[in-house]
């Protein structure tokens, strides 16, 4: 096969092409508007120098970058100008494109000068190529479980946020973790209500207990304990400045409002997720602790299984892989991760290979024999270990169309 190599170096207003020939000789290079009207020429272009060239292939590139590549591949895909040809849509890691770059001498910045490295990307073919999901089905998936990724960090940080500013007006409440959730309804409710450490240090004990029974629903055994033991830390707590107090008070206030908003989105984020996982087959949704929401930001990111062709290959693609140091008789036992990756498949790999680590036990006993192995990181070393057990699993079912069945 010969193509013809199509680079494109993608931004919000235009789009910077590179024609290369089978030979690897330049055809043509131009600049066209990021929109349906530019891309219409786009395929124009391409059309001709394919019927004047005599060529019945073409290999079209571009960096994933942001969403200003997305509208122009469903473009490419969806307009049949080129339908006639044998015709693929490559999506390219820009850090790969990258290192690809370095290894000419002294080239230049510029967008025209990247669509070429683009085009000779593909016809190098060395570089990793991901072809494009054909299936919107997972497109339309991964919008929702990208989206609400987001709004799980954006929490978390809010969440620390939060406790450090709390630190500033219940001081030994934070330390000693009075409520075993610093952020249950019960220990939200204490947070609103008194101004500062002293106006809970001397409420009556036995309104204090009254009030953690409401705001609790009598879920606590023993909440006079409990009380008493808020009491304790209100009194040995710093006494804040009335100014500084009061505007302490306004930041843990929009705080709260803020984590409850976040953890709304999140609610109906896995409300929509689980709806659109309902067209969809969903073979991971059998693995123990794997619920829709879990599956759905693995299957949303890996597409078509057969789009990879081992599990190393899916594993290096969620960034589960580990950088080899070896020369001559020397072979390092500490190696780092691999820095490249797909972040949202690594994260829900993460998510759903801790989960898996509550509810299995083969599974549980891998994570805690690789914890006892090392004195630092333990937690963040066996879980990335699990997960890459995890993606061997994953791969197996999707490409097998099978259920799970648990070692006996």
């Amino acid at each position: 096969m010969n193509p013809l190599y199509v680079g494109i170096d993608v931004s919000s207003k235009n789009n910077v092409i590179y024609l290369m020939l089978p030979n690897g000789d330049k055809h043509s290079s131009f600049s066209l508007a990021n929109s349906h009207d530019g891309s219409t020429q786009l395929v124009k272009r391409i059309f001709t120098a394919m019927t004047s060239n005599n060529i019945d292939s073409v290999l079209i590139g571009l960096e994933a970058t942001s969403v200003y590549g997305d509208n122009l591949v469903y473009f490419l895909k969806e307009d049949t100008t080129l339908a006639s040809f044998d015709r693929k849509i490559h999506v390219l890691n820009p850090k790969q494109v990258n290192k690809f770059k370095e290894s000419y001498n002294d080239l230049p910045k510029n967008d025209y000068v990247d669509a070429f490295v683009i085009a000779d990307c593909l016809r190098f073919g060395r570089i990793n190529k991901e072809v494009y999901m054909d299936d919107y089905r997972y497109k339309a998936l991964q919008n929702l479980t990208r989206a609400r990724y987001f709004a799980v960090t954006n929490l978390t940080k809010e969440k620390q946020r939060f406790i450090n500013v709390l630190f500033k007006k219940y001081s030994t409440m934070t330390q000693e973790k009075v409520f075993s959730d610093t952020f249950s309804t019960t220990a939200l409710a204490v947070y609103e209500k008194f101004e500062s450490a002293e106006t809970l240090a001397k409420m009556d004990l036995q309104e204090l207990t009254a009030f953690i029974m409401e705001k609790g629903k009598n879920r606590f055994p023993d909440p006079d304990a409990v009380a008493k033991a808020l009491q304790k830390a209100a009194r040995s707590s710093y006494r804040l400045p009335k100014t500084v107090n009061d505007s302490v008070n306004q930041v843990l206030a929009i705080s709260i409002t803020s984590i409850r908003a976040l953890e709304s989105q999140i609610k109906a984020f896995d409300k929509a997720i689980t709806k659109q996982m309902e067209l969809l087959p969903n073979v991971l949704i059998s693995i123990p602790g794997i619920g829709p929401v879990l599956s759905a930001g693995i299957m949303a990111e890996i597409g078509d299984i057969n789009r990879f062709q081992n599990q190393a290959a899916l594993a290096k693609y969620a960034g589960l892989a580990w950088q080899q140091h070896q020369s001559g008789n020397f072979e390092a036992q500490t190696t780092r991760m691999i820095h490249s990756g797909n972040r949202f498949l690594k994260y829900y790999l993460c998510e759903a290979a801790f989960s898996l680590v509550r509810c299995d036990k083969e599974y549980s006993r891998f994570y805690h024999l690789k914890y006892k192995e090392v004195n630092r990181f333990q937690h963040k070393r066996a879980l990335a270990l699990t997960a890459r057990k995890f993606v061997r699993l994953v791969f197996a079912l999707l490409k097998d169309n099978r259920l799970y069945r648990p070692a006996e």
